[in-house]
């Protein structure tokens, strides 16, 4: 085979789209190891409820090493400058193993400071601005983060921390323009794993019934047992903003599961959004059919991986 001209591979999509199992399927082939780009699996003891589903790491009954899983505790707010840099580290001991970086995550943001290289600040709060957010409604809080014109920070914003934070950010960018952080040059090919829109409601729907009887109600209500408080878990959005409102009894079961429902299609569809920005900004995706089998995907990316 040709030797390949990328020096690193991104495995990435909407939620529900099989990208776990093809990316271990991917490292396996390319004696690989994969870096986690979920925002939400560097948390210990949220493992239902963001997917974490480790027996896709395994390949002809092997386990295919995974890193910036599992890493902080929950309760913790990790952020995209400590992903950067705990990405920097594991990347740089794969290169000097001569190991090819497999990342592996549908958090877009996550994935654009690799591909962007985005500069490595680590912003603090700024209480000022925030009392000023205060008195901010939600459509005008993301009229605001809308009218940045490079937006460094792209985060999922489901939530009204997100959006203040993601304000908070732009600002600070604005102010220290002229402060920036060196960072890897890669050369990324990047997939995406994608279905039509029918099909990806189904997938979603069809997961999240499998979680629900999987236990991810008593998972969340073992992380406030813990001690994480609600309002920690409402910032992870998505199953544990949920859930946890149903654990305190601001709504019902019923509720819970249609506005989680629908909260998820809504995410998968900014997802996809996301990535058709990503193109827009020069980005070269490789789509891949989800619906092909296993096989002829892994063919696809392995002839353009080795060949162009």
């Amino acid at each position: 085979m040709t030797k390949p001209e990328y020096n690193i591979i991104i495995v990435t999509g909407a939620t529900a789209s099989g990208k776990t199992g093809f990316a271990a399927r991917l490292a396996h082939a390319t004696g690989g190891e994969i870096i986690s780009a979920d925002s939400r699996q560097v948390y210990r003891g949220m493992d239902i409820g963001t997917g974490k589903d480790y027996d896709d790491y395994k390949v002809e009954d092997i386990t295919v090493p995974v890193h910036l899983i599992d890493i902080v505790d929950a309760g913790y707010k990790y952020n995209v400058y400590e992903y950067q840099h705990d990405f920097i580290e594991v990347y740089n001991k794969l290169k000097a193993r001569g190991c090819m970086p497999v990342v592996c995550g549908g958090s877009g943001m996550y994935i654009d400071s690799i591909v962007q290289g985005y500069k490595l600040i680590n912003v603090p709060p700024d209480k000022t601005l925030r009392e000023e957010l205060e008195h901010y409604d939600t459509t005008q809080l993301e009229v605001r983060l809308r009218s940045y014109k490079n937006l460094h920070n792209r985060s999922d914003t489901d939530t009204r921390k997100r959006t203040v934070r993601a304000i908070e950010i732009e600002e600070y960018y604005l102010q220290n323009s002229e402060l920036s952080g060196e960072f890897p040059s890669v050369n990324p090919l990047i997939t995406a794993i994608r279905y039509d829109r029918e099909s990806r409601r189904r997938r979603i729907s069809e997961r999240l019934n499998e979680r629900m009887k999987s236990g991810m109600v008593d998972e969340v209500r073992q992380l406030l047992d813990n001690g994480i408080s609600s309002e920690d878990l409402i910032y992870y959005g998505l199953e544990y903003k949920y859930i946890t409102l149903y654990l305190t009894g601001e709504l019902s079961y019923d509720n819970m599961f249609s506005s989680l429902e629908t909260a998820i299609h809504r995410f998968a569809k900014r997802q996809m959004t996301w990535f058709r920005g990503m193109e827009r900004r020069g980005t070269k995706i490789h789509w891949l059919d989800g619906c092909l089998p296993d096989d002829e995907k892994l063919k696809q990316v392995l002839d353009t991986f080795y060949f162009r």
